[in-house]
Order: structure tokens, then C-alpha cells, then sequence
């Protein structure tokens, strides 16, 4: 990275500092598959651009938006005022998404799809794989952090009558846990940019079972599209998480609902956004739960699912999904993948154009970054091992 580069954006760092940056900033930037990087540090007319891969010419600069005005019509329009700086972070400087006491505002940054569509950001469609990590310090909601995650505003709460009618145009994005896990890191991906598994929402998600804390830390995830998998990390780590109980579960009811359809007669007629059908081919481990002599209960336990299958003799009698994996969660799609402009959303920070308007993700933002690939295990800790150093200070 020319050094010259550095000092035109981060002028106000001492000399150590602007080496300290530069060094994590070419981290990042040297991590294979890297697509872009925005610190909140580098600039471009005023607004926040991005660093991006080389011989990359798309233009990646941030818009101050209100999408509430953009939508509804209503509310002022948003600036860069709008997000106050910290004057610190993990590359020097971070912006704050404020808990907007207004309905009618609310602000998020944006790439508009019309200077995405295309590029190596926009990851989408047939063996596509991508990673996106975010360094962050959160205070408060479970909602959108950063991704291209247009829900949509077809989905009219009460009163809120949106005068720009688009559906839901989802690729993928990270959630601080929504219903999955309030306050943890939550991987959203979609197929058909629209809703799954019978529900009007999206439901293909991967969750942590730890929290975000309230210092720096780092929200990532991983879809790998060879393996099927999305995977959530917490500061560099993905642990596994199962879910028992799925039927009860507030958000992954909808997956075990579409396992429930999936084995039924009939499921190769419904639609493939209706179903949940990880591999269940041998088990992993079996075990005996009950056995009377003519009947046998057994648990089986797969990559994804637990089942308890009850037999008699050889026979099945009854399947019953009784645990399903949340991280890494199986996801047997390609990303969803508009073909022109208009059928694509943006790619957000801080929030994302939904129907019920509601206030979401609160905190600091200082990195956000996207790579077209499935990071590895060690390269998410390296990532991550950035957030967790000293923060930069801007001076």
C-alpha cells in the first residue's frame, strides 16, 4: 500500500498510528478473495469509499440515506451529521448507528445497487461463495448490521402505508441474532430474495450462541457454497450450536417446519423454498432411547439434524426431528441472483430497508469488509486478533 495513500486519509494520525493502520488496513487487504473494506477512514469527495481489490474500478462510496423518506415519503433527509464519529477504532475511527427516537428516520450509509450490480461485491448465484466481517461495538437491538438485505416493503405494518412498493431482495448479511439469539451473531442468506420455509420472512440463518460483548469485538460469517454451510463467528470463533426443541423455537420453527414437509408424500411438488433437507444418509451416532421387545426408540444423530426414529423390527414407524444445527447451519442454495438493476437491493451499513421501520442495531461501526470466498477458521481469528488490538486513535 503507497504510504501517501495513508497519510491522505488518516492526516490527523500521529506517525505511529498511520503505520499501525496501514498495517491492518494491508491485512485485510491481503487476505485472499478480498473484495472491499470500508474503515471510515479512507475518503473520496467528502464520503466514506472503500479500499477494494486491485484493478477494481466500481465505485463503492457511501450515501447518507433516510429510507424511511425514500419509501414512505416521509421524515428529512439523512447526512453524514447523522452518524457522529468516535475518533477511535480498530483502523482509527468508527461511526455510530444512534437509537433514532424519530419513526420517521431512519438513516443507514449504502452502496446503491445501480454502482453494485455485477461487481465482485454483488455475490450471487451458481457456486458463489463470500465471508463478510464487521468490526463493531454493540449497545443495543438484534436487527440488520451490514450486508445486501433489502426485505422488502410489501409487508405493510399497521399505518404505515409505503408509497414505494418493492419485494424483498436479499443476498446475504449479518444480524446482531434477531429472534434466532438476541444479541449474537447472526448469518442471513437467501435464494430467492424473498421468503422460506412457508413463512413471509427469510429463515435460512446460522447464530452464535455467544453474545456480542459491549467492548470491540467482531461479527463475521461464512457461506461456503461447496459445503453447503453458514457459518457464524464471535471474535474469530464458530462453536457449534445445536437447537433442541426446534417446534418451539420462535425463529427456527420455520426450518423444522419445512424438515416436517420435506419427508412428507408429496414434497418433490413444493416448492424448494418450502423445504429444510439436510443429507440423512448413515448416522453419525446412533443411540437406543427405548426398547419394549416389539418396538425400539432410537436417536439419530447427523451432520444437521437429531431424529428419533421409532422402529419396529426393521421398520419406520415415525421420524422425529428433536435437535437441528444453528451453526453452522445447512444451506443447500445458491445466493440469490438478480439479473438486472431493478431486482437487487443495496448494500447497507447500519440498517436495512424493511417494512416495519423499526430502530435495529445500535453502536459503533469501525470495519467492514467483504470477501468473495469462504473464509477459513484462521483467517477469521486473524481478522479478528485486529479488532481485539489497542484501538487507533485519531488525533
Amino acid at each position: 500500500m503507497a504510504r501517501f495513500l495513508c497519510f491522505a486519509a488518516i492526516s490527523v494520525l500521529t506517525l505511529s498510528a498511520a503505520d499501525e493502520y496501514e498495517r491492518r488496513v494491508s491485512a485485510v487487504r491481503k487476505t485472499p478473495g478480498f473484495v472491499a473494506l470500508w474503515d471510515f477512514v479512507k475518503r473520496d469527495d467528502g464520503r466514506f469509499d472503500a479500499w477494494k481489490a486491485r484493478g477494481d474500478k466500481h465505485d463503492f462510496r457511501l450515501d447518507a440515506v433516510n429510507y424511511v423518506r425514500d419509501y414512505w415519503g416521509q421524515g428529512r433527509a439523512a447526512t453524514y451529521e447523522d452518524f457522529p464519529l468516535l475518533g477511535s477504532g480498530p483502523f482509527s475511527q468508527a461511526v455510530r448507528i444512534v437509537n433514532e427516537k424519530d419513526p420517521d428516520f431512519r438513516p443507514c450509509l449504502l452502496v446503491p445497487r445501480g454502482r453494485l450490480h455485477d461487481s465482485a461485491l454483488d455475490v450471487k448465484g451458481s457456486g458463489k461463495s463470500v465471508s463478510l466481517v464487521v468490526w463493531l461495538r454493540r449497545e443495543s437491538g438484534n436487527h440488520a448490521i451490514a450486508g445486501i438485505w433489502h426485505e422488502g416493503t410489501d409487508l405493510l405494518g399497521e399505518g404505515q402505508q409505503v408509497k414505494r412498493v418493492e419485494p424483498g431482495m436479499r443476498q446475504y448479511a449479518l444480524f446482531a441474532g434477531l429472534a434466532a439469539n438476541n444479541g449474537a451473531v447472526a448469518a442471513h442468506v437467501s435464494e430467492n430474495g424473498a421468503k422460506s420455509f412457508g413463512d413471509k420472512y427469510a429463515r435460512n440463518l446460522a447464530v452464535t450462541q455467544e453474545l456480542l460483548g459491549s467492548e470491540w469485538g467482531v461479527a463475521a460469517f461464512a457461506f461456503d457454497n461447496a459445503k453447503n454451510t453458514v457459518t457464524a463467528y464471535v471474535d474469530g470463533k464458530a462453536t457449534d450450536y445445536w437447537i433442541d426443541n426446534p417446534e418451539k423455537h420462535p425463529f427456527f420453527q420455520w426450518p423444522y417446519k419445512g424438515w416436517v414437509r420435506a419427508h412428507q408424500p408429496g414434497a418433490e411438488k413444493v416448492p424448494a423454498n418450502e423445504l429444510y433437507a439436510p443429507p440423512e444418509g448413515k448416522p453419525v451416532r446412533r443411540t437406543v432411547l427405548q426398547n419394549n421387545g416389539e418396538e425400539r426408540v432410537e436417536l439419530h444423530e447427523f451432520a444437521f439434524t437429531k431424529v428419533r426414529v421409532t422402529l419396529r423390527g426393521k421398520q419406520v414407524v415415525k421420524r422425529e426431528l428433536v435437535a437441528l444445527k444453528a451453526n453452522p447451519f445447512w444451506f443447500g442454495h445458491d445466493l440469490y441472483s438478480p439479473k438486472e438493476i431493478a431486482n437487487g437491493g443495496p448494500f447497507t451499513i447500519g440498517r436495512v430497508i424493511h417494512s416495519s421501520r423499526s430502530v435495529g442495531f445500535t453502536g459503533y461501526i469501525g470495519g467492514v469488509a467483504v470477501f468473495g470466498r469462504a473464509l477459513t477458521k484462521k483467517e477469521m481469528e486473524r481478522l479478528a486478533a485486529i479488532g481485539k488490538g489497542r484501538p487507533i486513535q485519531a488525533r
